[in-house]
């Protein structure tokens, strides 16, 4: 109990220490993603005001190409110099309303773009003039088109006055959005080195409490799978145990059978042979056709009792084995050849998965091919005819040869398989019950063991396990 205890508290503590380092992490990845979209914000306004700048500037030059066009027209006549100026008007006026939409947010700035849009106005109003009087007077600079020209020139300076106003509020505002940007920059550094420093310290963290509690954790793993070794082991040694009481309750069960049977041979076939002898006698004397017909009656039945009494003595003495070496797998075969008519007849697919690593067996070989053949032919009478499956399985399995007989037949109930061997006992309409107990007594005999499994309507198992 204080083991496990103990155990909760650890890992308490261990949920904890990475509970936390995910809380920290969190809030720093939170703030990451702030720092980053302030980042984005500030990045956005210093090109927003790059672009203001930009666009003035554009404005400014403009409405220099369109003075400078306006005054070589004036001076030359030649109307190629006229093309700034009419080009100047739309770009002009496209950069204005861009500067519009974007300054409008800026009481200052829109007051200063209303009066720079009235000075650009008038400018071009002046131009406009300008190129109207020339030709009327021959292209001659008269006192009215210097009046337009110093009238023009004071615009143009109170243009370029309020254009650079306007560009120093911008740079002033760039510069701030440029520190700004600058420190969510630095910002964003710090918090990303902070980060990293944050998981580093929990990895180191994460490895000391890992190699801290993976001590004791593989201590404990090694004596549950230590314990879970020797319960294995236990298992086995008691399922070999409870194998090796049944095949001796089997043998002494057998041995028992053995022993009424031959008692009873003793006892009945004695009363059996003077009821032959008086019937042989009375035949020899019997003139009456019926009554000769129930002599041969009696005498059928007294032999019918004199072979069960034989096949029960047979399928109960210890068989007398005459060993040989041979392979079971060729056993098998020839096995299912004396049964070949048998699955013939019922279309019975047989499958075989022999193991090509057994030894040879010793083995009485005509014996034990009786006892395969009972089963085998078991397993065909229990299966529906063109729906057979019957699978032959050899294996070696610790030390023992195993041979497995395997069908989806009709199965055997549960409280059949207690007396399965038991002589006599059948579910067969026309069986006698002696040849399962005839095959135990074989395999028994040659210190092998044979086991069933079966479910009904599903199929059943025989192993039969002998010496290799």
């Amino acid at each position: 109990m204080k083991t496990i205890i103990k155990k909760f508290g650890i890992d308490k503590r261990i949920r904890a220490g990475y509970g936390t380092a995910f809380f920290l992490l969190l809030i720093s990845y939170l703030l990451n993603l702030y720092a980053n979209r302030q980042l984005l914000n500030q990045a956005r306004l210093v090109d927003h005001t790059n672009k203001i700048i930009i666009h003035l500037e554009t404005m400014s030059s403009s409405l220099k190409d369109a003075e400078t066009g306006c005054r070589g027209y004036i001076i030359t006549g030649d109307t190629s110099f006229l093309r700034p100026y009419k080009t100047s008007r739309a770009t002009t006026d496209s950069i204005f309303h861009f500067l519009k939409d974007e300054i409008s947010n800026r009481q200052t700035g829109k007051a200063r773009l209303d009066a720079l849009g009235k000075l650009i106005d008038k400018k071009f109003s002046l131009m406009a003039a300008s190129i109207d009087y020339a030709p009327k007077y021959n292209f001659v600079v008269t006192d009215s088109l210097k009046s337009l020209a110093y009238h023009a020139k004071e615009i143009m300076d109170r243009i370029r006055s309020t254009v650079a106003e306007m560009q120093s509020e911008e740079q002033q505002l760039l510069k701030t959005r440029s520190n700004a940007l600058d420190l969510q920059y630095r910002s964003l550094n710090i918090i990303v080195v902070t980060s990293l420093v944050i998981a580093f310290l929990l990895a180191i963290y994460g490895f000391l409490t890992y190699s801290r509690e993976n001590v004791a954790r593989r201590k404990a793993d090694r004596t549950v799978f230590e314990y879970q070794e020797q319960l294995k082991q236990q298992i086995a040694e008691l399922d070999k145990a409870n194998r090796e009481l049944i095949q001796m309750r089997a043998i002494e069960k057998l041995a028992s059978t053995g022993r009424i049977a031959r008692t009873i041979a003793h006892e009945v076939r004695n009363p059996l042979t003077n009821i032959n002898l008086s019937v042989e006698q009375l035949k020899e004397d019997a003139t009456d056709e019926n009554m000769n017909l129930m002599l041969d009656m009696i005498v059928r039945n007294s032999n019918r009792i004199n072979q069960l009494i034989a096949d029960l003595l047979n399928s109960t003495k210890s068989a007398e084995l005459v060993f040989q070496t041979a392979s079971i797998n060729q056993l098998l075969d020839e096995t299912l050849t004396l049964a070949n008519d048998r699955i013939q007849l019922k279309n019975i697919q047989v499958e075989k998965k022999y193991s090509n690593d057994l030894p040879d067996v010793s083995v009485d070989v005509e014996k034990i091919k009786i006892a395969l053949l009972n089963i085998i032919v078991n397993a065909i009478e229990a299966m529906e005819k063109d729906k057979g499956f019957l699978q032959i399985k050899t294996e070696r399995l610790n030390g023992k040869c195993i041979v497995s007989v395997t069908d989806n037949g009709t199965g055997i109930a549960k409280d059949s398989l207690s007396k399965l061997f038991e002589p006599y006992f059948t579910s067969k309409p026309k069986g006698n019950g002696l040849g399962l107990t005839n095959t135990q007594n074989i395999i028994l005999s040659h210190h092998g063991s044979i086991h069933v499994e079966s479910e009904e309507s599903k199929g059943t198992t025989f192993s039969v396990s002998l010496s290799i």
